[in-house]
């Protein structure tokens, strides 16, 4: 992933304080006394759930009695409120400890246990930002499994289509369905909310109008993880998938939202009564109102979302960089991640790494890091020409230390010259053949050569600039002139001269 830009953990600590699930989870928690009683699943009994309403100030809110039931949940799966069990019920009666499981709000079943202030309630309030932090991602996680499991509804499709199914009263009657029809993969719906929650991390960090700055249309979320890239134009079966990919989306962020980690804004309700209608519910089916994308939902991740996904990833082995990260490490560590960012970012990455630094040492660690004559060595030369075109005069010393270095030589010419030095030495046919190697090769081990349209106009000017290049760059003893020739003779636009690059490589080959 591109690297990401966090506040401290100071600051998304209070952010996660402040998010409505947490917040009225903490004040539930403290309202809690003592043998407040609970259903089987942990939840509030419906005289206690009025209570909370009150005690959250939500007596006038039309869903009230929702918001509580959803702040005690949080409470409890975090461990702000801790349950415990009547003796007298049986073992195998109870819930696991911890998760409670779904629950419904108010629920009448009589007391199966008690609720008293949990062990997490200290550290949410008076413990380090990170305790908060990690207390607030055990409750996202409870949310995000409880967002991708769907209802016994959901699962059953429209129950009116099989015979029997529901009583004239409304009841479901599970011998007139196959069970095994509605098996139903976890990991597979985690995942996909996974990799909707991913596609708005990078709409975040690659937004050109600033990190997290655009809300992103809900169909542009869905279409990013379901939709393959080759497809030109939706079919019919495609545009059904993404309404449905929409819809679930959208009951998935709303309950998202409480955390914290998404700004979101809900599918327009006029919009799925249209849809209800006449199945004219998302763009492309409707003729109306195409243009106001906003109607069909818009979505961004918070600085807390971003964290949050950001953790996730890495749970799951992504790599996702954060910028400031490298700062407190060593030049090796810097010169090896900054040729795979964007060049703002790297350039952000490095005055983060040099602030603090005395030049002259910083040059020094730098040059050093970046000797390597394998695979990963021109990638790092780059890295470090970066960084010391940030350096000013103080670094020279360092810089003509160099000078007869085989590896650094020629860098360090460049750097000399573009600041106007004195008594720079000419560099030798072999460096400047060596060097030009090294930056082809550098740029080749950045990504798809095929794709690279810089790596394509650099190939271009070669030739031009030096009339018998292919004639002496096979001899250059650089332990890349024989893969980078190859890749010339695959990008040059001018055959004849690609033809020359293929030779050229088999003499290189030949000669190793």
């Amino acid at each position: 992933m591109p690297p990401v830009r966090l506040p401290s953990e100071a600051e998304l600590a209070r952010e996660a304080l402040a998010g409505p699930l947490l917040s009225r989870a903490v004040a539930l928690a403290r309202w809690a006394a003592p043998g407040t009683q609970v259903g089987a699943g942990g939840e509030l009994l419906a005289d206690e759930l009025k209570s909370a309403v009150a005690a959250l100030g939500l007596d006038e809110v039309e869903a009230g009695e929702a918001f509580a039931a959803d702040a005690w949940n949080f409470a409890v799966d975090t461990g702000l409120v801790e349950i415990s069990e009547n003796e007298e019920e049986d073992e195998g009666d109870g819930q696991d400890e911890g998760r409670a499981g779904p629950r419904a709000a108010g629920a009448e079943d009589a007391a199966a246990g008690t609720a008293a202030p949990g062990p997490e309630l200290g550290p949410i309030t008076a413990g380090a930002p990170g305790e908060v932090l990690d207390i607030w991602s055990v409750g996202v996680d409870a949310v995000l499994a409880d967002a991708a499991t769907p209802t016994f509804e959901d699962l059953l499709g429209d129950l009116s289509g099989i015979e029997g199914a529901v009583s004239p009263d409304g009841e479901i009657d599970p011998d007139a369905i196959d069970l095994d029809a509605l098996a139903f993969d976890q990991e597979e719906a985690s995942s996909q909310l996974d990799a909707a929650l991913g596609s708005l991390y990078l709409f975040a960090v690659t937004d050109e109008a600033g990190q997290g700055v655009s809300m992103v249309p809900l169909p542009m979320v869905a279409a990013a993880s379901i939709i393959p890239e080759d497809m030109d134009e939706l079919s019919a079966e495609a545009l059904d998938e993404l309404s449905a990919a929409v819809l679930k989306l959208d009951g998935q962020f709303r309950a998202l939202a409480g955390t914290g980690m998404l700004d979101y804004r809900p599918v327009d309700e006029s919009l799925l009564a249209e849809g209800d209608e006449d199945g004219a519910a998302f763009p492309g089916e409707a003729e109306e109102d195409e243009d106001d994308i906003s109607r069909y939902g818009l979505a961004r991740l918070t600085p807390l979302g971003l964290y949050g996904v950001r953790q996730r990833m890495r749970e799951a082995g992504i790599d996702a960089p954060v910028i400031g990260e490298l700062a407190d490490g060593d030049a090796s560590a810097l010169l090896g991640a900054l040729p795979f960012r964007p060049e703002a970012a790297a350039r952000e990455e490095a005055e983060l790494w040099l602030r603090g630094r005395a030049p002259l040492d910083a040059a020094r660690d730098l040059l050093a890091a970046a000797r390597g004559s394998d695979a990963a060595g021109p990638g790092q030369r780059l890295g470090c020409q970066l960084v010391l075109s940030m350096l000013d005069q103080r670094a020279e010393p360092a810089v003509r230390e160099v000078l007869d270095d085989a590896e650094l030589g020629g860098l360090a010419r460049v750097w000399l010259v573009e600041r106007g030095a004195a008594d720079v030495p000419p560099p030798g046919e072999g460096m400047v053949f060596w060097l030009t190697i090294d930056t082809l090769a550098a740029q080749l081990a950045l990504g798809d050569a095929e794709e690279s349209e810089e790596l394509r106009e650099l190939v271009s000017d070669l030739a031009g600039q030096h009339s018998a290049f292919f004639e002496k760059a096979w001899r250059a003893d650089h332990p890349a002139t024989a893969d980078v020739l190859e890749a010339v003779g695959r990008l040059h636009p001018d055959k004849a001269l690609a033809k020359q690059a293929r030779k050229a490589a088999f003499k290189s080959r030949s000669r190793e």
